[in-house]
């Protein structure tokens, strides 16, 4: 864990809600010049708090229209590797996130899909014919509102009382 000061839970928290920002930017936005700017940022992604930023698209505008959570319960474990379950499933374009957990299923897959219709060919003919797969729940996501952070962005004395 990496000592933060106020400063960098702002350039976390600015960094969170837009990614995309310049240095000149992000100084102006935490009050700082821009090189002190740019050495905090790359402090905190050599100290690895800062992974990387990512592009979020938007998918209904690109047709996937439909996205389904599934929790998957596997068979025999014996038989199949974790590792060779998980090779076979990312390996699926529409997959968009495994997760390996704990509790009444192995793994909860995220799967986005054009229509219904296009998610029930990927559930039949790409997962269910995964080795291992036993089980499959399906919840349909009817609307999402996503929380952008702020992770980093609390205070000390707002984290401890």
């Amino acid at each position: 864990m990496i000592d933060l000061d106020d400063i960098d839970r702002a350039i976390l928290h600015a960094l969170q809600n837009d990614g995309s920002l310049s240095a000149a930017a992000l100084a102006k936005k935490v009050d700082l010049s821009q090189p002190a700017a740019w050495r905090r940022v790359k402090r905190l992604e050599t100290a690895g708090v800062i992974l990387g930023r990512r592009l979020v698209l938007d998918k209904a505008r690109l047709g996937f229209d439909v996205t389904v959570f599934l929790g998957i319960k596997l068979g025999t474990k014996g038989r199949v590797s974790l590792e060779d379950f998980e090779r076979a499933i990312i390996a699926i374009p529409e997959v968009q996130l495994v997760q390996h957990v704990l509790g009444l299923y192995d793994y909860r897959v995220k799967v986005v899909a054009r229509n219904l219709a296009d998610f029930e060919r990927v559930l039949r003919r790409r997962i269910m014919s995964l080795p291992g797969v036993a089980n499959v729940e399906a919840n349909v996501l009817l609307s999402e509102e996503r929380r952008h952070g702020p992770l980093g962005a609390y205070s000390e004395q707002e984290r401890h009382g």
